[in-house]
This record gives C-alpha cells, structure tokens and sequence, in this order.
C-alpha cells in the first residue's frame, strides 16, 4: 500500500481502465441540468393500498437530502419519517420515489414547484427504505468532445461493446469520497481510533488538494488558529463548522472532541474507507474481472449470493455468460476471506490493513459489517444517439445500471477522464 511520506498516510489508488486501449472522446457531462437524467427502477410493485402513501418525484438541482429537508419541514414532520430508496445527485434531473405515512396525499401534490414535480402517487403497506431499488435508468448527453461526432461515436461504440460482454469495472465513484477525495482518511481515522489523523485531514492538510477554496481555513487550524478557521468555512460545510466548535469548546481536547462526531457521518465514512479497500482490490484484478481464480467468492447475479469458489474452471462458463462474477472486499465482520491463487492477490492487501481486535470492534459499531461485492456490473438496454440543440452538439447515452453501480464509472471508461 502506498503511504504518503509526510505522514504515514495510504494514499487513494490510481484506478485503471479496462479499455484502456481505445482512446476516450473526452468531453463534459451535466452542462445542463437536462444533460443528465437519472430514473429510479423500484425493487418491487407498490400495492396501492397501506397507511404509506408514497410520491414519484422529479426534481432539479436539488440533492435527496434537500428533498427529505423540504418534505419533513412542509410537512411537518422528522426527516426520519421520510423513506426512500437511494440517493441522487443533485445537478441533474433526478425521479425518485418517496414515503410519507399517515399524510393525506394532497398535501404532498402542495409541494409541487419550479424545481419540483409530482409525477406519480400510490400508497403501500410498508416504508421505503434504502436498498428498495432495483437499480436506475439513465439517459445522459457528452458534449464538447475531443474528436468529430462520427469519430466519437465510433469509439463510445467500441468500448461500449467491451464493457457489455466483460463487464464495467464495479469501481465506487468519486462522489464516494468527498470533494477532495479524503472521506476514506477520515474512515481509517475512526476505525482506527486516531483522533489527530482524523482532525488533521478533516480540517487542516492543505497540501492534499492546493486548489481548495477553504485553503485558508485549513491553513489557520494548523497554526492552532481554531476561531480564525472557524469563520474561512461556509455553512454549507456544518461537520467541519461543528467539529471546530467542539474543538474550541473542549480547549483543544482532540480525543474529547472526537467522541462528538456525528455518528451517521462517521458511518459514511468508514463506508467510504471500505470503498477505497474495494477500489485497490480490483484495480489488482482489473485485467481480470470476467475471470474467476480457485479460492475465488463469486456472486450471483439474480440473486445477489455469494459461494466460494473450488474449481473455477468449472464455473468459468457461468461467469463468461454474466450469471456469476468473482468479488471484492468490503471489511467487516461478514466477509469472506478468499483462499488460493484469489487470496495471494486480494489477502495481502487485507493484512496490511492492521486491524486488532478493538479495530474490529468500532468498525462493527460504526456499521461496516462487511461483505463481497462483484467486481463487474453489466449495463442493460445500452443505447447511443448523436444531436444537436441550441447549446452544442451531443452524444446522448442511454442505459439501466444496478443498484449500487456508479454510471459515472461508465462514463470513466467513455471519456477517460477522471473529473
């Protein structure tokens, strides 16, 4: 594992692409809202009847947790009492499905507004919770692209043929680990219980990203300037905001301050830092997603089981037909450690992880319970059109993605850009 030599810190893997052999088209996405348009496939029928009275929503700009804001406070209700299924990102146009219960459904219609639509209402017997979605459609348009439109096409037509027949390389996308990219730091800190890595990269470390618009805040707490960092952050960044009020309020107490995190941030962030393990795994593997090793766990694709693997050439044509995939990591007290020629890639990358027995212990308390995840994802109903409107012209991309894959891993491999 590469660590930062400043201060013992694993840096964040360099993720390569499977289609590394044909060029990307480069290009931007989400120019405009409508660029980017993302479809909730809900995991099962909703009944029509119960005390939930769910709402198909539309809207722009606007992040899932602005929308469970709205709801709960026009509403007048607890965030908690708003389910959903999985979050959306906020520059885009997003449908997704919410829960209300006990609410008359005209009141949900009175929220409707410019950025807001009420497509659809129905009721059923049970909240919606995360996980509750079968995956996501999407309808996306490139522009501004590094080659003429006949070429682009061509070349999205090329790579999207390799990622259908082996697979998309199941990476977790950036939006996984934060704006700058350290939200997996920041895990390994509350795993690991190290209070000073966690406050160090959560509000000081300016070198890791120059460009940072809280440079200067980042700057002042680690001359110890807390109240003069205090101010350099917008309300928009509340967890940092607290966590040096805290630190003020506790005379700089670090382990005392710790304790205070928000539990919910700090499971998502040890999520994140089980993400980043994930990513180094496979970025191992990357030549070999659509390969399964003796000692392998492999995934079933229609269910979602995992069995280990004792003979792959047996099993090889399962995973040549997409029914079954080998997996990566995520640590926690349900993983399945991997044996043979699988373990020697995957095992020592674990091990370097030093995890003692009270390591285990906070990450169970944070959540991380742990699992395999396939290393490969296949798009369905892969569409491509060329266009023109009054912005520029464009290709528009259609396709299904499963829950929990990132399209813009997808549209890594398209445009071979990492932004």
């Amino acid at each position: 594992m590469n660590l930062d030599p400043d201060n013992n810190q694993p840096l964040q893997v360099v993720l390569p692409y499977l289609t590394a052999d044909i060029p990307g088209i480069g290009g931007s996405i989400k120019t405009i809202p409508a660029d980017f348009v993302v479809e909730e496939i809900p995991q099962y029928e909703f009944c029509g009847s119960g005390t939930h009275v769910y709402a198909f929503m539309q809207k722009k700009n606007m992040s899932t947790q602005d929308l469970i804001d709205l709801v709960a406070r026009q509403l007048d209700k607890k965030k908690f009492d708003i389910g959903y299924a999985g979050r959306k990102d906020a520059r885009a146009i997003t449908r997704q499905w919410i829960s209300v219960e006990h609410i008359d459904p005209d009141a949900i219609k009175e929220l409707e507004s410019r950025n807001l639509k009420i497509l659809d209402i129905t009721r059923h017997t049970n909240k919606l919770k995360v996980g509750h979605l079968q995956g996501n459609k999407f309808t996306i348009r490139l522009r501004n692209f590094n080659t003429p439109v006949e070429n682009a096409l061509t070349r999205v037509e090329e790579i999207l043929g390799v990622l259908t027949s082996k697979g998309v390389p199941n990476y977790f996308g950036p939006q996984r680990f934060g704006y700058r990219g350290d939200s997996y730091l920041l895990g390994r800190a509350i795993v690991k219980n190290d209070p000073k890595a966690f406050f160090d990269t959560l509000l000081g470390r300016p070198e890791l990203d120059p460009q940072d618009e809280f440079i200067k805040a980042r700057i002042l707490y680690e001359q110890g300037e807390y109240e003069a960092a205090l101010y350099e952050w917008n309300s928009a960044f509340g967890d940092n905001r607290k966590m040096l009020k805290t630190l003020i309020h506790k005379k700089g107490d670090l382990q005392k301050a710790f304790r205070r995190y928000d539990r919910r941030s700090a499971k998502l962030m040890v999520s994140a830092w089980q993400s980043e393990l994930f990513n180094r795994v496979l970025a191992k593997r990357i030549d070999r997603i659509d390969t399964l090793l003796d000692g392998d766990v492999a995934y079933k694709h229609d269910n979602g089981a995992c069995f280990s693997v004792e003979n792959a050439a047996i099993e090889q044509p399962r995973c040549k037909a997409f029914d079954i995939s080998p997996t990566g990591p995520l640590v926690g007290d349900r993983m399945m450690r991997l044996t043979g020629p699988a373990g020697d890639i995957e095992n020592p990358l674990l091990d370097e992880l030093d995890l003692n027995e009270s390591d285990w212990t906070r990450l169970s308390k944070q959540g991380g319970v742990g699992g395999r995840r396939p290393l490969r994802f296949r798009p369905k109903n892969a569409k491509i059109a060329t266009g023109t409107d009054e912005h520029s012209e464009y290709l528009e991309l259609h396709f299904d993605l499963p829950s929990g894959c990132y399209a813009t891993v997808l549209l890594r491999e398209i445009t071979k850009q990492d932004n």
